[in-house]
C-alpha cells in the first residue's frame, strides 16, 4: 500500500474514533439533530432560552422536556444527566432545531369567519336543487380575511424587512381589491333543457357551463372489462374531441397503416414535371458556379463511391452508409439519388427525407447543399424544416432537410409516409431516443411499403449493429479523408512538461458524517486504481522509456483527476515547441471551461495581444460562439475551450493541436433512486476518436489524451444509448398518440431496450399526472398532453395557464424551460448577471417570473426599437428571446386548435384577464411542475465565510441544494418554506434548478390528494399525505369541498375543450375567482407579515 493510502487509512482511524465517541453520547441521551460543523457554522447561542411562540404552551425551548423522567432539574424539564460544558449548550441547540423543523409540519391555514361563509353560499349556490331562484353571494375581499397562521418566515435579518409589494412595483396585480366583484356578486342559475343542463346568463349570450353530473367520470375498464371505450367515456358530449380520442384509444398502428394505404400515395409520376427538372438539372451543370461547386465535390472521398452507393440503394430497400466526419456523405448521398432520378426521367416520384438530431444541423446542411446545387435554399429542389422554421422546397424531385423530431409530428397525421419515397436517417450514431424510436417505427412501416428507401448514416464504423436491427441489410464504409494525427498520452504529456502533481489534500472543513465518508470512499478508490495501474506502470518501466519521476506520478489516483494547471503547462509547451495552429480543449463542463479560461487570462504567458481565448459553450453569447470561426490575426495563436459541442456540431478548420481531457458530461437516469444525473464520465473510444479527428482537418495534427494508455483499454466503443439514460415520460406518449399498443411491449423491440424499471417509474408518473388510466390508455388529458411539442409537466402548466387566463407569462415560462435559458453569463461577470436577475425578480423569489418578467420587457423594448440595449444591459440573448416568442406564439396555435384559447395571439386579452397577477401564475407554476417540491429547513449565514446556507430537503431525497444559478440559492429570507422546482439533477449533490417559493393553498389546490384528519391530537390537512398543515376541521372540509368543486371543473373542460367563461353570472367563472381571491389574499396577507418582521426564524 502506498505512502499517501497509509495516511488516509490513519486518518480514517481517527474519524472512526469519533464516531464511537459520538455513539456514546447518544447512549446517554443525547445526540446531534445536524450533520454540520459546530465551529463554522450559524450564531452561537443567540436563541438559546428564547420563548418560542409557536409551543402550545408558550414556555419556550426547556418546556420541550417536560415529562421526561431520565432525571435532571425541575421535574423532568431539564436535560439528560451527565453533560458538561458546551455540550449543554448543543443538547439545548439541537432541541431548539428539532423544534422549529417539527413547526415546519404543522404550518396552519385558516379563513375568516366571514370569508368561510361567503365561500358556503357559493358552493352552496352551485349544488342546490332550486336552480330557478337567485343566489345572493357575496364575496368581499378585505386584505386581512384570509389568515395564513404559520407566521414563521425564514430570515438572517433581526429585523427583517422586504421591500417588494404586491403593487405597481410588482405589476399591478389583480389583488383581493380587484376581485371582489362590486362589492355584492350575484350567482344566477337558470334551468336549461329538460334533462336539467345548466346555463348561465351573460352578456354574451346563453352558453352552456359544466354540470356535476357532466364531470363525474364513467367506468373504467378495470371495473368492468366488458365495457367499451365509448360507454367509459359516453359522460363527454358529442364533439370533435370526443371522436379523435376515442379514435386514437380504440386504434392501433396497424389499423391506421392499413387506412394510409388505402388512400394511396400522392408519390404519381409526372412526364411532364420530369422533363422540365431534366432541363433545369442539365442548364445548372453547364453554369460556370456550379462547375465549381462541383470541383470540390469531386475531392470528397464520397463522390468516389457515387456508383455503388447508387447501386446498393437502388437494389436494397435498407441501406447502412457509414464514414468518418468530413468524407461528404451527409451532403452528397441525397444529391446522388435526387439527380439519378432526375436524369432517369422519374425525379416526379423522388421526395427525399434527410433526418438531423439538431435544428443547427438541419439549417446549416440545406444551406450547403442548395449552394452546390447553384440554388437559394427553400425555393427550387432543397429545403428544410425545423421547429418554428421552414423554408420549403418544391413537393417532388426534392430534399428536405429536417429535425427527428418534426418527422415523428408528419407520423401523426400520415403513418406511411405515402409523400415520400426516401429516407435518410443521419447521424444516427448518437443515439438519441427520438432516432431510435423512429427507426423502431419504420420496421414497420417498410412491410407496408415496399417501395420506401431507408438509408441509415453513421460516422463511426458501428454501421453493423444498424445492419443486424434491420435484418443483415448490407452496409458501406466510406473512408474519410484527414491528415495524419500524432497521439500522445498522459506518461507523454507528463514527460514532455516536467509537471508535478500534487497529492490531493483531505478537507476538514466537512461535518464529521460527510468526512468519514469521504476518507472511506478515498481509500477504496486509492486501492482500486493501484490495483489497475499497477502492471500497467511495470511495463513501462521495462521500456525505460519514461523517467522514474513519471512512474511514480502515474501511481496516483490524483493523475486521473482533470488537472487545469496541467493543461496550462501542456498549452504553454504546445506554444514554445511547435508550429502555428489553434489549439482546441475539450473540458466537460462550464466549471472547468470558465476556471481555464481565468487561469489563461490571469497568466503573464498569455498577454492578449498574442493569444485569442474563446469559451464555447451554450451559456456563451452568440455572437463569442461565432468567433471561433474566424481567423485570427497574423503572430495571434487561437485557444478554444469546449465542451463536447466540438466534436461533431461544429468545425473549427484551423485547429492543428487538440486536448482531450477523457472527461464528457452526460445526463444518466438512476431507476433505482428515481432522479436524473450529471456527472463527468471517460468518454468513449468513439468519442476519443472524433476529438481526434478534428486536429487533422487542414494539415498534419497532434492530439494530447490526458489519460494513460492502459485507462484508454478500458473505455467503452461507443456512448450509452440515450434511450437507457433518461426519462421516458414523452416517449410514451408518443406511443400511445401513434397507436403503437402497449408500452412495454413496444419498448423490447427497440435496439436497446430501456431498463423495465425506467418504465413502471414513467407509466407511474403519467398516471399520477392523469395523463395515462389504469389500463395504460391515454386520458382526455394524456391525450391534449401527447399533442403537445412539450414535457408533459410543462404541457399541463400551458393548460392550466389557458383555463386560468394567464397566458402570457405562463407561455413565457413554458418555452424558458422547454428550451434553454436566454441568459448568458461572461466570465468574470457572474454576480453582475445574478444582480440583474434580482432586479427582474422583483422580490418574488422565482427564477420561472425572472424569465418572464425578462421576455415580458424584452417584448416591450422592441417595441421601441430598444431590444439590443436591453439585452446588452441584462445579459441576455436577442436570438434566444426571439425564438422564445416564437414558442409562445406555436404554444398559442395549439391551444387554439384544441378550441381552449379563443385567438392564436399569446397576447389576447381574453386570454390574459388574470396575466398581472404574480400570486396566480405562481400558483399554476406549481400546478404544473408538482409534485416536484421541496422544503425549507432553514437559513444559515456561515459569518466568517460570507456565506448563505439554504437547508431544505425533498420527501424522497432528504437534503438537496439549490443550484448556485438560481436566485433562491442567496435568499436571506422566505416567506413560506414551500418551493417547487422544475428540475432535479444528482452531480457533486443533488442540485435543484429553477425554483419558486409558493404559499399552502396552491399545494391544496393543485397538488395530488387532500385528506382531512386528526394526527397528534391535531386537526391537519394534508396534500399528498406527505405535506400537513394545522387547519379547523370545519375550514379544512370547506377548501376540500372547494377543491371538490375545481377538480370537477378541470375534469370538465379538459373532456369538452372551451374557454372559462369569466362572465359575473356563470357557475364556473364563480368558482375560479374564489379560489383565486384566496390564493392572492394568502400572498398579500403573507407580504403583510413579513414587512412586520413577525417572530423571524434564523439558525
Amino acid at each position: 500500500m502506498s505512502v499517501s493510502c497509509t495516511k488516509l487509512c490513519v486518518r480514517m482511524c481517527n474519524v472512526c474514533r469519533l464516531n464511537i465517541l459520538l455513539k456514546m453520547r447518544r447512549r446517554d441521551g443525547y445526540g446531534f439533530h445536524s450533520q454540520r460543523n459546530y465551529k463554522t457554522e450559524g450564531r452561537k447561542g443567540n436563541n438559546y432560552g428564547r420563548t418560542d411562540r409557536d409551543s402550545e404552551d408558550g414556555m419556550g425551548a426547556e418546556s420541550y422536556d417536560r415529562g421526561d423522567k431520565r432525571g435532571g432539574r425541575g421535574k423532568g424539564r431539564g436535560r439528560p444527566p451527565g453533560l458538561k460544558g458546551r455540550e449543554i449548550g448543543l443538547y439545548y441547540r439541537d432541541k431548539m432545531r428539532s423544534k422549529k423543523q417539527a413547526s415546519l409540519q404543522r404550518i396552519g391555514v385558516s379563513l375568516d369567519p366571514r370569508r368561510e361563509q361567503q365561500i358556503r353560499e357559493l358552493l352552496s349556490s352551485i349544488g342546490t336543487s332550486d336552480l330557478h331562484r337567485d343566489v345572493k353571494c357575496e364575496l368581499n375581499s378585505e386584505p386581512d380575511d384570509f389568515a395564513f397562521s404559520g407566521t414563521r418566515y425564514f430570515s438572517l435579518h433581526d429585523k427583517p424587512k422586504v421591500k417588494c409589494e404586491l403593487g405597481s412595483e410588482v405589476g399591478e396585480c389583480s389583488s383581493a381589491q380587484d376581485f371582489s366583484v362590486d362589492v355584492k356578486r350575484k350567482v344566477k342559475l337558470e334551468v336549461g333543457d329538460k334533462s336539467g343542463e345548466i346555463s348561465a346568463e351573460s352578456t354574451r349570450g346563453t352558453r352552456r357551463v359544466y354540470n356535476e353530473s357532466d364531470v363525474k367520470p364513467g367506468p373504467s375498464s378495470t371495473d368492468n372489462h366488458g365495457s367499451s371505450a365509448a360507454d367509459r367515456y359516453s359522460h363527454i358530449s358529442e364533439s370533435s374531441f370526443k371522436r379523435k380520442f376515442l379514435q386514437n384509444i380504440t386504434g392501433n398502428i396497424e389499423a391506421n397503416l392499413g387506412r394510409s394505404l388505402l388512400v394511396g400515395t400522392s408519390l404519381v409520376q409526372d412526364k411532364e414535371l420530369d422533363e422540365l427538372f431534366k432541363m433545369r438539372l442539365i442548364d445548372k451543370q453547364n453554369s460556370k458556379r456550379y462547375k465549381k461547386m462541383m470541383e470540390f465535390r469531386q475531392k470528397l472521398p464520397s463522390f468516389g463511391m457515387k456508383d455503388q452507393i447508387l447501386d446498393l440503394v437502388e437494389q436494397n430497400q435498407v441501406t447502412v452508409i457509414s464514414g468518418e466526419t468530413g468524407c461528404g456523405k451527409t451532403t452528397q448521398v441525397a444529391q446522388f439519388i435526387l439527380d439519378s432520378y432526375i436524369m432517369k426521367d422519374k425525379g416526379s416520384v423522388c421526395r427525399i427525407i434527410c433526418t438531423q438530431p439538431r435544428r443547427i444541423s438541419a439549417t446549416s446542411v440545406a444551406s450547403r447543399v442548395a449552394e452546390e446545387r447553384d440554388e437559394v435554399c427553400g425555393e427550387e429542389s432543397v429545403g428544410y424544416q425545423i421547429r418554428l422554421e421552414k423554408r420549403m422546397p418544391r413537393k417532388k424531385g426534392s430534399i428536405l432537410f429536417c429535425t427527428t423530431g418534426v418527422m415523428l409530428q408528419w407520423m401523426q397525421s400520415d403513418p406511411v409516409l405515402r409523400e415520400v419515397s426516401h429516407i435518410v436517417l443521419d447521424e444516427i450514431h448518437e443515439r438519441d431516443v427520438i432516432s431510435d424510436f423512429v427507426m423502431t417505427i419504420l420496421k414497420d412501416i417498410i412491410q407496408k411499403r415496399s417501395d420506401l428507401k431507408v438509408i441509415l448514416m453513421s460516422a463511426t464504423l458501428n454501421a453493423e449493429q444498424f445492419s443486424k436491427y434491420y435484418g443483415d441489410c448490407p452496409c458501406l464504409n466510406i473512408p474519410g479523408f484527414t491528415y495524419p494525427v500524432k497521439e500522445y498520452y498522459l506518461e507523454d504529456v507528463l514527460q514532455m512538461t516536467r509537471f508535478e502533481i500534487e497529492p490531493t489534500r483531505v478537507p476538514d472543513t466537512q461535518g464529521w458524517k460527510k468526512h468519514l465518508k469521504f476518507v472511506k470512499a478515498r481509500v477504496r478508490k486509492v486501492q482500486e486504481f493501484e490495483n489497475f495501474i499497477e502492471p500497467y506502470v511495470r511495463y513501462l518501466a521495462s521500456e525505460g522509456k519514461y523517467s522514474s519521476r513519471v512512474l511514480e506520478m502515474l501511481k496516483s489516483a490524483e493523475s486521473e483527476e482533470i488537472n487545469l494547471d496541467l493543461i496550462v503547462a501542456l498549452i504553454q509547451h504546445i506554444c514554445v515547441t511547435k508550429d502555428d495552429g489553434a489549439i482546441l480543449i475539450f473540458l466537460p463542463g462550464w466549471d472547468k471551461i470558465s476556471s481555464l479560461h481565468k487561469l489563461l487570462k490571469e497568466s503573464v504567458n498569455f498577454p492578449s495581444s498574442r493569444y485569442q481565448i474563446i469559451p464555447l459553450h451554450s451559456l456563451m453569447p452568440t455572437v463569442i460562439q461565432r468567433s471561433v470561426f474566424d481567423r485570427p490575426p497574423k503572430g495571434v495563436r487561437k485557444i478554444v475551450i469546449a465542451t463536447n459541442i466540438a466534436e461533431t456540431s461544429i468545425t473549427i478548420d484551423d485547429v492543428v493541436y487538440v486536448i482531450d481531457c477523457g472527461k464528457i458530461k452526460l445526463k444518466n437516469f438512476d431507476v433505482n433512486s428515481n432522479i436524473s444525473t450529471l456527472r463527468a464520465e471517460w468518454v468513449s473510444l468513439a468519442n476519443a476518436r472524433q476529438r481526434r479527428g478534428r486536429a487533422g482537418r487542414v494539415q498534419p495534427g497532434e492530439c494530447y489524451h490526458l489519460y494513460t494508455k492502459a485507462r484508454e483499454m478500458t473505455l467503452a466503443d461507443y456512448p450509452l444509448p440515450e434511450m437507457l439514460r433518461t426519462r421516458l415520460d414523452e416517449v410514451i406518449l408518443q406511443i400511445k398518440i401513434l397507436q403503437l399498443g402497449k408500452t412495454k411491449p413496444f419498448l423490447e423491440q427497440v435496439m436497446n431496450p430501456p431498463d423495465p424499471r425506467a418504465v413502471e417509474l414513467s407509466i407511474k408518473l403519467l398516471e399520477n399526472l392523469n395523463a395515462l388510466d389504469a389500463d395504460e390508455n391515454l386520458t382526455p388529458l394524456g391525450f391534449h398532453l401527447a399533442r403537445l411539442p412539450l414535457d408533459p409537466q410543462t404541457g399541463k402548466m400551458i393548460l392550466m395557464g389557458a383555463l386560468f387566463s394567464c397566458v402570457d407569462p405562463i407561455f413565457s415560462v413554458a418555452a424558458s424551460l422547454s428550451f434553454k435559458d436566454a441568459f448568458h453569463v461572461p466570465l468574470g461577470r457572474e454576480e453582475e448577471v445574478n444582480q440583474k436577475k434580482l432586479c427582474l425578480s422583483k422580490g418574488l423569489k422565482s427564477d420561472h417570473l425572472v424569465l418572464a418578467e425578462a421576455l415580458k420587457q424584452w417584448e416591450v423594448a422592441e417595441e421601441m426599437r430598444r431590444g439590443r440595449e436591453f439585452c446588452w444591459d441584462y445579459f441576455l440573448s436577442s436570438n434566444t428571446l426571439s425564438l422564445l416568442r416564437d414558442m409562445k406564439g406555436q404554444f398559442a396555435e395549439h391551444l387554439h386548435e384544441m378550441n381552449f384559447l379563443s385567438s392564436r395571439d399569446p397576447k389576447a386579452e381574453d386570454a390574459n384577464i388574470n396575466s398581472s397577477n404574480s400570486s396566480l401564475v405562481k400558483a399554476i407554476i406549481c400546478a404544473g411542475l408538482y409534485p416536484n417540491v421541496a422544503i425549507v429547513r432553514s437559513v444559515v449565514r456561515r459569518r466568517k465565510m460570507a456565506q448563505v446556507n439554504v437547508k431544505l430537503t425533498t420527501p424522497e431525497d432528504g437534503r438537496v441544494y439549490i443550484h448556485p444559478r438560481s436566485i433562491n440559492e442567496k435568499q436571506l429570507e422566505f416567506e413560506s418554506p414551500f418551493l417547487v422546482y422544475h428540475l432535479k439533477l444528482k452531480s457533486t449533490s443533488i442540485y435543484l434548478h429553477d425554483t419558486t417559493m409558493v404559499y399552502p393553498l396552491p399545494l391544496l389546490f393543485f397538488g395530488q390528494g387532500v385528506d382531512v384528519c386528526i394526527e397528534d391530537g391535531l386537526e391537519t390537512i394534508a396534500v399528498d399525505k406527505s405535506i400537513r398543515f394545522k387547519c379547523q376541521e370545519s375550514t379544512a372540509n370547506l377548501v376540500k369541498e372547494l377543491r371538490t368543486q375545481l377538480d370537477q371543473l378541470l375534469e370538465y373542460k379538459i373532456s369538452h375543450p372551451g374557454t372559462i367563461n369569466w362572465n359575473r353570472y356563470s357557475t364556473e367563472g364563480a368558482v375560479l375567482r374564489a379560489i383565486i381571491e384566496l390564493i392572492t389574499s394568502e400572498d398579500k396577507q403573507m407580504m403583510l407579515v413579513a414587512q412586520e418582521g413577525e417572530d423571524g426564524f434564523s439558525d
